[in-house]
C-alpha cells in the first residue's frame, strides 16, 4: 500500500491522518439523516394505519388483541371497546402443533370434496 522505505511509524501516522481526513468529510453528511437529539419527525400520508385488531378463530371460537395493519369493514366489542375484527380459521389455538392433537379442523370440507373426486370405484 505505501513504499518500501517509509517506517512503520509514518505509515500508521499517514493512515491515522487520512482517517481523520474522512470521518471530517462524512460528519457533516451523518448529521444531516439524524439529528443529534433524534428528534425524529415521521413523514406523513406514508405510514399504513397500525392499531389493535381482534382475530377471531372460527373453529375454537377463542380470540385474541393484538396489533396490525390490515383493513377491515367488520368490528367488535371487547371489554367496552370497539376494535377491528378479522376472521380466521387457524391459529395457535386450533393448530396441531400447538395443541398437540393430530386433528385439524376441516371447517372447508376440503377432505370430503377430495375424496368424492378421486375415490377409486
Amino acid at each position: 500500500m505505501f513504499p518500501l522505505g517509509i517506517s512503520r511509524f509514518l505509515q500508521n501516522l499517514l493512515w491515522d491522518v487520512w482517517l481523520l481526513i474522512m470521518t471530517a468529510l462524512s460528519l457533516p453528511l451523518f448529521l444531516q439523516k439524524r439529528s443529534i437529539k433524534n428528534n425524529f419527525v415521521m413523514r406523513k400520508d406514508i405510514h399504513p394505519n397500525y392499531r389493535d385488531v381482534v382475530f377471531f378463530d372460527t373453529s375454537t371460537e377463542t380470540q385474541f388483541i393484538t396489533r396490525s395493519t390490515i383493513s377491515t369493514p367488520d368490528t367488535i366489542d371487547v371489554e367496552g371497546k370497539t376494535y377491528p375484527l378479522v376472521k380466521i380459521e387457524v391459529s395457535s389455538a386450533s393448530h396441531p402443533f400447538y395443541t398437540g392433537k393430530k386433528m385439524l379442523v376441516d371447517t372447508a370440507g376440503r377432505v370430503e370434496k377430495f375424496n368424492r373426486r378421486y375415490v377409486k370405484k
